[in-house]
């Protein structure tokens, strides 16, 4: 009997002492794993915050929690129910305003927000296109807006027309239905390839614009950080002067923006602040050629070696440089290394409906090597439609536009290309020289940077430049206002070169009158 109890005894308490370890054992495992999260924890933040100091240096670093805290703090501000209410009816109030002066209404004005019961006839549907295109628009046709139209003459717009016409039909995502489209469309590509001195290998595609070039750029950046790098914390490194469609790409494609200054007098990128902020989730540096806002030209034979000394792909936007870029020496004009003749250039974009003349809806984007282009492809093998690919975002596109495109470039030439960029520097110098020497503007006008292109960006130390903005905007001039620094801007196209004369007697007419009021 004693040693039956004995037996028992032990029995129940080992019995009693299992359900002890093991729950000794997952509290051990659990604070260990609790560990490691809080160590990985730990290590990632202290990591953004090394990467954050080396990069923008320690006031950078104050400058940009400051930014942010203020930001947040006015957001929370805007928030309050009192302040709410307030800001809800402000914003209603200028939607309001902004829809009334972009919808056009008033008396004479049909707006037609259903289908007719009966289909129009032919000579009704063109008796509303004419009153459509009769509508009170700023003069575009007298030289009067700021880039928007490239060209315009009636000439060009007659072949445009007629190519538009006969392939009104087709699309370049059945190249065997539409074999012409897709011969134009490896042509434009081809001869603008060669425009951007392309080594033997390199590739491209046509897209519907600037900011579809951009976007297909950057995803295929991040494509191929991803599959070379495991990259999974995207990052890209951009002059502040870059296109908003950098930006555009880093919304879309989650990829994580760094700006950098591009400070006065040259606006041009410090390469040196662009080297700081390279880690290894850096997945594109970019250069303009030249930017929108100034007309600047960064420095992209630095940026060239830069990128090629951390092995990284480097992105020129000349949307804005497009056909003018190519032949400024050739016209005449002083310019910089900006091509695939840099080695560490991997791809451009090029708008061949800016200075190209084709009409809108076309944009090249150029690759060094054919391999990069296959990182912006999609293919879908399991679809039950069938296999579907395309090169783009875009699945079917506008034959039409591309062989419209294909019949500008045709008809205007290397010889027109060359005159044209003549005509448009030239008159951007003549712009320049004057705001820097003559008496009625130079006292109070200051150009930004020195500009090599079409583009003429000034601002104002004594004057408010958005008073003279407004009061050019007064006179029937379409000119573009900028911000940091605030200051105002002239893309000179064909229809400009006629009236530069006339745009600059109203600016100093301008300018006079500003001076009066302050006085």
């Amino acid at each position: 009997m004693a040693n039956s109890r004995a037996a028992m005894t032990l029995r129940s308490g080992l019995s009693i002492q299992k359900p002890k370890s093991t729950s000794n054992v997952l509290a051990i495992g659990t604070d260990l794993l609790r560990n490691i999260l809080f160590f990985l924890f730990l290590l990632r933040w202290t990591r953004k915050s090394v990467l954050k100091l080396r990069g923008r240096g320690p006031f950078g670093t104050l400058f940009d929690t400051y930014a942010f805290l203020r930001r947040a703090s006015y957001a929370i501000f805007l928030r309050l129910p009192g302040v709410r209410s307030q800001v809800q009816s402000q914003v209603s109030e200028a939607i309001e305003k902004l829809e009334s002066k972009l919808v056009p209404q008033g008396p004479g004005t049909s707006r037609y927000l259903t289908l007719p019961k009966e289909g129009w006839t032919d000579q009704q549907v063109r008796a509303e296109l004419e009153k459509l295109g009769e509508m009170k628009h700023t003069r575009w046709e007298d030289g009067r807006v700021s880039g928007a139209v490239y060209h315009g003459e009636d000439t060009l717009i007659k072949v445009q027309s007629e190519a538009f016409e006969r392939f009104m039909v087709s699309n370049p995502i059945h190249p065997d239905v539409f074999p012409g489209v897709r011969k134009m469309e490896a042509e434009i590509v081809a001869m603008v390839l060669a425009l951007f001195n392309a080594p033997v290998g390199a590739a491209g595609v046509t897209t519907s614009g600037g900011t579809e070039s951009i976007l297909m750029a950057c995803l295929s950046a991040r494509q191929k950080a991803h599959a070379e790098r495991g990259v999974t914390e995207p990052e890209m490194i951009i002059p502040e002067t870059a296109h908003a469609a950098f930006h555009k790409a880093a919304s879309y494609f989650n990829i994580h923006v760094h700006q950098v200054a591009c400070p006065a007098p040259s606006y041009s990128v410090s390469v040196k602040a662009v080297s700081r902020l390279i880690n290894s989730n850096t997945i594109l540096l970019v250069g303009s050629a030249p930017n929108f806002p100034h007309g600047i030209i960064d420095d992209i034979s630095a940026l060239s070696r830069l990128a090629l000394r951390r092995h990284l792909p480097l992105h020129v936007d000349c949307c804005l440089g497009s056909f003018l870029m190519p032949f400024l020496s050739r016209a005449g004009f002083a310019t910089q290394p900006y091509d695939f003749n840099l080695k560490g250039v991997t791809s451009i974009s090029c708008d061949t409906h800016k200075y190209g003349f084709a009409p809108k809806g076309n944009s090249t984007l150029l690759y060094r090597t054919a391999a990069l282009r296959t990182y912006q492809y999609f293919i879908s093998p399991d679809w039950s439609g069938g296999v579907y690919g395309s090169s783009g975002i875009a699945g079917s596109r506008p034959g039409s536009l591309i062989a419209s495109c294909w019949a500008s470039l045709m008809s205007v030439g290397e010889k027109g290309y060359i005159d044209s960029c003549h005509a448009i520097v030239g008159t951007a110098k003549k712009i320049e020289t004057a705001i820097r020497e003559n008496p009625a503007l130079k006292d109070d006008l200051t150009v930004l940077g020195k500009p090599l292109v079409s583009v003429v960006a000034f601002t104002s130390s004594t004057l408010n430049i958005y008073d003279i903005a407004d009061s050019m905007s007064a006179k029937g001039w379409h000119l573009n206002a900028l911000q940091n620094p605030p200051a105002m801007h002239v893309a000179v196209t064909m229809p400009i070169v006629k009236v530069a004369d006339h745009l600059l007697e109203d600016l100093a007419a301008v300018v006079e009158d500003e001076k009066e009021r302050e006085r």
